[in-house]
Formats: C-alpha cells, structure tokens, sequence
C-alpha cells in the first residue's frame, strides 16, 4: 500500500466512511456539488442526500460490506488531486437488492475508484467494476437486453411465490416513475420488503416486480379481493405510500386492485402421451392412464 494511503487522505477518509457503514458519513466525505457514479447508476452522478440514499440502499442489501484498498496512486492526465484506488468489496447479501430478495450469498469483487476531492473532501467518486460478475456471484442470471427496439421497452423481472397452485380471485396493481436512479433503488427496496412480509400472509399467491425505464411495476395475485387488505395492514406499505402522496417523490404513480373476470384451467402435458389434460376435470391420471406431474401453481 502506498504512503498515499497510509496517511489520513482523502481516499482514507471516503473508504473509511464505508467501512462504517454510515451512509450520512459516506454522503458528508463528498464536498458540495460532489458527484458519485458506478455501474449500478444508471441515469447522471448521484450528488447530496442521493448519495446517502445509494449508501443506504447498499448497506441494507450488504450489512457486513467492507472495501480493502489495496493500492492507488496520482491519475495521470487527471486533474491534480485525483486518484485512481484499487480496491476489494466483500459483503454477504442478507437484504433485499435491486428489487430482488435476498441471496445469502457471500461475494467478492474486484473494482478501481477514480476518486478527486480538495481541500480534504470528495469532489467526484467514479467506481468501476464488474456489474454482470456481481450479479453471478450473487446467482443471477443476467441477459443483455436493448432498451428499446421498435414499440417495444426491455426491462427486468423478479418473482415471488407462496408456491400454491389455488387460482387467483384478484390483483393489486402498482406502478411508479421514478426520476433518478436513487429514487428507483429506494422503490426496488421498499417493494421487496413489502413483498417479502406479505407472503407470509393468508391469501397471498405471488408477486412480480417489473422494471422497464423509469417506470417500476408489481403485480400481486391473491386468492380473493378481501386477501388484498392484507396490504393496507402493511406498515412499510403504508409508509411508502405515505412517501409518495405527501413528499417529493416520484414523477407519477398509480394502483389499483383488479377482479379475476374469467380463468382460464391449467393444462398439464402428459409426458408419456405429451397430451395437454385439465387437472381440474381429470384428477391425477391422463386419459392415457399416466399419472400426470404435479400440479403447477397457478400464478
């Protein structure tokens, strides 16, 4: 390590905020106007209370997360006072992330910090690494998708499931746009947590999370349209909902709860004469006298 970090620097002092794991000390380490940007930021530099909120947001998915440095020297052809850090994460994922539940999973990830500050405080933080080996460390299966192609928007998907195979009687629908980066990570977040309480709830079948652009969607399944006011019951619900209506947040939203008009049955494939079968009608055997695979769930 080079004396550049032994000492008590600037990149000291910002990976020391991180090993702290105090978001506000992360955000205080940044001058004002200072700038933070890495692969998970998808729209311009994080600056002020985002910074906090994208600390937050990372701690809450990683509580253990610790950075090591392991070198840095002068950036050349930078500004005087910038850095270029080597360092290593670890962190075991316990909290939801990105929208998705928890892992368990442990990882380690190799990036470089090009890091500018004066006067003893952060001016830009540009953090590099490698996002899809992350994400594989993490056992998710990343598929490269273009933003748009015709009328048509890409996005992400994850699902949850009580794992039953009771149809569904109604949804609730919600969708939020959100108007940074900092602000989709905090709907990502909330929307796991509530999803993840909920389905420890009676009547609840499944939920979606969708991101596409901005806009941030869930689609939840519930046995009936009285199992829905299971959500109004929901304290992080209830808060996020709060958030939305009487702060500044967000750009639009919407919700709603849809009846189930008609469903259609079921139908399981045979393997041994490959014909589809209603279960429902049917039982467990096929016409061919096979007995058929186990019932999926519905939703």
């Amino acid at each position: 390590m080079t004396a550049l970090l032994d000492s008590p620097s600037l990149v000291a002092r910002y990976f020391g905020a991180w090993n702290a794991r105090d978001p506000d000390a992360v955000a205080a380490a940044f001058a004002a106007g200072g700038t933070y940007t890495d692969p998970t930021v998808t729209g311009p530099p994080l600056t002020g209370t985002a910074i906090a909120e994208h600390a937050r947001a990372l701690l809450a998915a990683f509580p253990d997360l610790s950075f090591e440095v392991l070198g840095g020297q002068p950036a050349g052809g930078q500004p005087t006072g910038t850095v270029v850090a080597q360092w290593l994460m670890r962190g075991t994922n316990t909290g939801p992330w990105n929208g998705q539940p928890p892992t368990g999973r442990t990882v380690t990830v190799r990036g470089v910090g090009v890091i500018a500050g004066a006067d003893g405080q952060v001016t830009s933080a540009e953090e590099y690494f490698d996002r899809q080996g992350l994400a594989e460390q993490l056992g998710f299966e990343m598929r490269p998708l273009p933003p748009a192609a015709g009328p048509f928007q890409f996005g992400y998907a994850v699902r949850a499931s009580a794992g039953s195979s009771t149809a569904p009687g109604a949804f609730s629908l919600t969708w939020i746009e959100a108007r940074s980066e900092a602000e989709a990570d905090e709907v990502k977040l909330t929307a796991a947590v509530v999803a993840t309480e909920l389905a420890k709830q009676p009547g609840f079948l499944s939920w979606i999370g969708l991101e596409i652009g901005r806009r941030l969607y869930t689609i939840t399944a519930w046995e009936s349209v009285d199992a829905v006011r299971e959500i109004m019951r929901n304290n992080t619900h209830l808060a996020a909902a709060k958030r939305f209506l009487t702060e500044d947040f967000g750009a639009a939203g919407t919700t709603g709860v849809w009846s189930a008009h008609h469903l259609n049955p079921v139908r399981t494939r045979c393997p041994s004469c490959a014909r589809l079968t209603d279960r429902a009608q049917s039982g467990d055997i096929c016409g061919c006298g096979q007995p058929l695979p186990q019932m999926p769930e519905y939703w």
